[in-house]
């Protein structure tokens, strides 16, 4: 197969964009559609390698496979293994489980459904996890499993026919990833069959070059750079993906590769000297970069400078050098003076199984917590209601019937509602226990992301499954038809005002379903929300509360913990947010509740002090993470709760 360097460049436009997005800087906002690029680029070298062997006669499983694990697993399993002794230093015991069991799912090549399990892509936890990034790799290697074979066996009734599955493959892995989206958009970023068809993609590019050649076009290949440049700066965690959005990116890099003939300017622009440079040390730093952003925020215990980022990403690629250069290279050369084929098996085998036993004893002894001094009560408390199953998330919620469930006592009618995102969650154990002590019976509705306010749109992918704004007109409804005197509102309101303490991770509201996704927007959708559900309840004679956010942490309550006990001359209060963080965070949405007239009920008061908001005691946290109380941290708001129902009774 004949060099083409603007490969090589592509895939520096590929990997610069998903390192600067996995380091916080916004203007790449879809800078992870540089992983479509590379599955593109990808099914296109596999497959024309693989068209080659086959119509030369010379194809073979066995030297495939040995391609591929010279090519990936040298450098992953280095990367691998300098992270261990990180995390074991640096890791929360639950942090060091999971790592643990990403170890194993990486050795296994399953790790994309290990995290499909785990994690939201797009979530602040996600940038914790040193081998997230591994995703992609598992996806590959699931389809280099079946693929060469099935190509092998279409070719044997002929070329024709094997164009023909790989392109009804492609279409129906399309298809589903199309459908999938909306029925569970989270897993669906990481599901293989959701992705192969942009692998597909470059295999139907590589039989139209291995018949027609790559042609010459300004025109065309300016637009596939183009359509890949779009998506990196358009797209944003917003953005359905992967669904027909990722078509942009895939289609741009197949007409990049179809099109970008040598004497094409884009072809001209690739093949300059940095990016090919860059492209060919690109799998290296894509290996380094997520390690080495995931171990920063671990170790600053907060959200690093962009500067600092800046300076990692650049880390990234000096580590992507070095790798290559010493690791890559040696292992990839093959023939006289290299390393042989029964070493490289041999060695891939018992790497293999050493970091998938290292994985299972950190999963077995669940992350090591005897490595931190921290009272056993502490690690207890950090657990929230079992109630999620049953009463929390639930499927297309808008259209069952089961769409909400009862809590407090048993022997009423319900008389108050409780709805809300998932703070109404960490808010149900203690209505309940009220509820029960004062014989009340009530409603909980509760959807992850959900403004609990009339008219209001969630800008989310999945709030096609679960409809916010059909959800919150079958709410009232229900209040309106059913005699409820009293409709609790709870949510985790700056997340769609003003998200966290460095003003990233905002949940875009809007009054249109197809609005757009800013600051300004989501402020004011949530005032004219509120007006409008404080006016909607006030005009059917039932009264609102609304709770206030209770204060967010700076931290991971272990994390605290942990800090505290390495610095014992400081108190867990001391270690927690300040009074004055947790007042400057919420004061836009706060203010905005003192002035609709609405009823509140706020623990700020019993949860804080003159200067700090405790994460807990020493012997419990209040919290299970950052900002969701924990199943104490309920218990703890119980005895204010009961006191304010039974005012509202009298």
């Amino acid at each position: 197969m004949k060099y083409r360097p603007e490969i090589d460049g592509l895939r520096a436009i590929a990997v610069i964009p998903v390192i600067l997005f996995h380091a916080g800087f916004e203007l790449f906002s879809g800078g992870f559609v540089g992983v479509d690029v590379f599955f593109v680029i990808s099914g296109y070298l596999i497959t024309t390698i693989l068209i080659n062997d086959i119509e030369a006669q010379r194809f073979s499983l066995t030297n495939f496979y040995e391609r591929r694990a010279r090519r990936i697993l040298p450098a992953l399993f280095f990367v691998m293994l300098v992270c261990i002794p990180f995390s074991w230093a640096w890791m929360l015991p639950s942090q060091l489980e999971s790592f643990s069991e990403s170890l194993f799912s990486v050795s296994i090549f399953l790790s994309n459904f290990y995290f499909l399990s785990q994690v939201d892509y797009f979530a602040p936890s996600a940038e914790l996890q040193p081998l997230l990034h591994t995703w992609s790799l598992a996806v590959e290697e699931q389809f280099y499993l079946f693929f060469p074979p099935l190509l092998f066996l279409t070719f044997k009734i002929g070329r024709s026919f094997g164009f023909f599955i790989i392109v009804l493959l492609f279409l129906l892995s399309f298809s589903f990833s199309e459908w999938a989206w909306r029925e569970n958009s989270e897993r669906n970023f990481f599901f293989s069959l959701s992705r192969f068809w942009e692998i597909f993609a470059g295999s139907i590019v590589a039989f139209t070059v291995s018949r027609r050649g790559v042609h010459q076009s300004n025109a065309i290949s300016l637009f596939g750079l183009a359509a890949i440049l779009f998506a990196i700066f358009a797209y944003d965690e917003n953005t359905a993906f992967p669904s027909f959005y990722a078509l942009v990116p895939v289609l741009g890099t197949a007409l990049l590769i179809l099109w970008a003939g040598e004497k094409t300017f884009v072809a001209k622009l690739l093949s300059s000297k940095v990016l090919v440079g860059i492209g060919l040390i690109s799998y290296s730093a894509y290996l380094w970069h997520q390690p080495i952003f995931a171990f920063a925020r671990i170790k600053m215990d907060h959200e690093p400078s962009l500067t600092m980022m800046g300076t990692l990403s650049l880390l990234s690629i000096i580590l992507g050098i070095l790798s290559w250069k010493y690791i890559e290279k040696p292992f990839r050369k093959q023939g006289v003076g290299s390393f042989g084929r029964n070493f490289i098996f041999a060695t891939s085998s018992i790497s293999l199984l050493s970091i998938l036993t290292l994985g299972y004893v950190g999963h077995k002894n669940t992350g090591f917590p005897s490595r931190f001094t921290i009272p056993e009560t502490v690690y207890n408390s950090i657990t929230r209601t079992d109630a999620n199953d049953e009463c929390f998330d639930k499927y297309k919620v808008q259209d069952r019937e089961d769409w909400f469930c009862f809590f407090g006592a048993s022997a009423s009618d319900p008389t108050i509602l409780t709805f809300g995102d998932s703070h109404a969650l960490s808010f149900l154990p203690t209505i309940d226990a009220a509820g029960i002590k004062l014989g009340i019976k009530g409603i909980f509705v509760g959807i992850s992301g959900c403004t609990p306010f009339i008219g209001i749109h969630a800008l989310r992918s999945d709030q096609l499954r679960h409809n916010c704004y059909e959800l919150n007109k079958r709410v009232f409804s229900y209040v309106k038809e059913n005699n409820i005197k009293t409709v609790f509102l709870v949510a985790r309101w700056s997340y769609y005002t003003d998200g966290g303490y460095s003003g990233k991770k905002l949940s875009y509201i809007s009054l249109d379903k197809d609005g757009e996704p800013s600051k300004d927007i989501s402020r004011a959708a949530f005032k004219y929300g509120l007006l409008q559900t404080v006016n909607s309840y006030k005009e059917i004679g039932v009264k609102l509360v609304i709770i206030p956010q209770v204060p967010q942490q700076k931290s991971e309550p272990l994390n605290i913990y942990i800090l505290q006990s390495l610095a014992k001359e400081r108190e867990v209060s001391d270690l927690s947010v300040s009074v004055k963080k947790h007042q400057e965070l919420q004061s836009y949405t706060n203010n905005l509740f003192k002035s609709s007239g609405v009823d509140i009920l706020d623990f700020t008061p019993l949860l804080c002090n003159l200067d700090n908001c405790p994460v807990g005691t020493k012997e419990v946290s209040f919290y299970y993470d950052e900002d969701h109380l924990s199943s104490e941290g309920a218990k703890f708001l119980v005895d204010t709760t009961t006191k304010f129902l039974k005012r509202l009774a009298e």
